[in-house]
């Protein structure tokens, strides 16, 4: 399979006053297109700073980062932005939906941004509900669904620009057993029908219900 991620000798480090804290230590990381992969460690390991780096969310210090065979390392501010809204969706562990807007609007959004048609914002956005069990819940507001339904919502959102990548960080973190469960599942079959996802979490139950898991500690692939 091509190569969705190609990471060589990726650092990070962090101006705190006068010191250098080095947080990512010369990463080497390869993800298959249609890979389904568990990134694990502590707290402060650096795995959510490699997640952000992944996600364009953030810049490396030093080392060359390749999604989908584009070299990412000299883009800009401007182009990484269009590189996260059009190829790679977002799953939180709190959700981040807005508490006044229906879950139809709600998925709506990164297609604004897009600069989507509106009549083709609605089309899609009820398709991605339909594809993760909402179709009878597109009207309803946060304070209307369960958690569980809070995160399909966030899902749907995430999946509603058709990304090659999905970076889900803690999605089961504010949920309970059967409803992480189900949400798991959900990404299983998403994964399925041929969607990258890498999954970012502490809890072995999660990343066991992946075909692979890194394992960071001290800012290095240990596994």
């Amino acid at each position: 399979m091509p190569q969705m991620i190609q990471m060589q000798a990726i650092t990070k480090t962090y101006r705190l006053g006068e010191v250098n804290v080095p947080v990512l230590k010369r990463i080497d990381l390869e993800i298959e297109q249609g890979q389904y992969v568990a990134i694990m460690g502590a707290s402060g390991s650096g795995k959510s700073t490699l997640m952000n780096i992944i996600g364009c969310l953030d810049r490396p210090t030093t080392g060359n980062y390749v999604l989908e065979g584009r070299n990412l390392t000299a883009f800009s501010d401007d182009e990484l932005a269009y590189v996260r809204n059009q190829r790679i969706g977002f799953v939180f562990q709190q959700f981040n939906l807005l508490s006044r807007s229906t879950a139809l609007e709600n998925v709506m959004l990164p297609m604004i941004y897009a600069n989507i048609p509106k009549s083709k914002r609605r089309q899609q956005a009820t398709q991605a509900l339909i594809r993760v069990g909402l179709a009878n819940f597109l009207s309803n507001r946060p304070s209307q669904l369960s958690g569980g339904q809070q995160q399909r919502v966030a899902i749907a959102r995430a999946l509603v620009n058709k990304p090659a990548l999905v970076l889900a960080d803690e999605p089961t973190g504010a949920l309970d057993s059967e409803t992480s469960r189900e949400v798991m599942e959900l990404l299983t079959e998403l994964n399925q029908q041929g969607i990258t996802i890498v999954v970012v979490t502490h809890n072995p139950e999660v990343a066991a219900r992946t075909k692979q898991v890194i394992r960071v500690q001290d800012g290095l692939i240990v596994h």
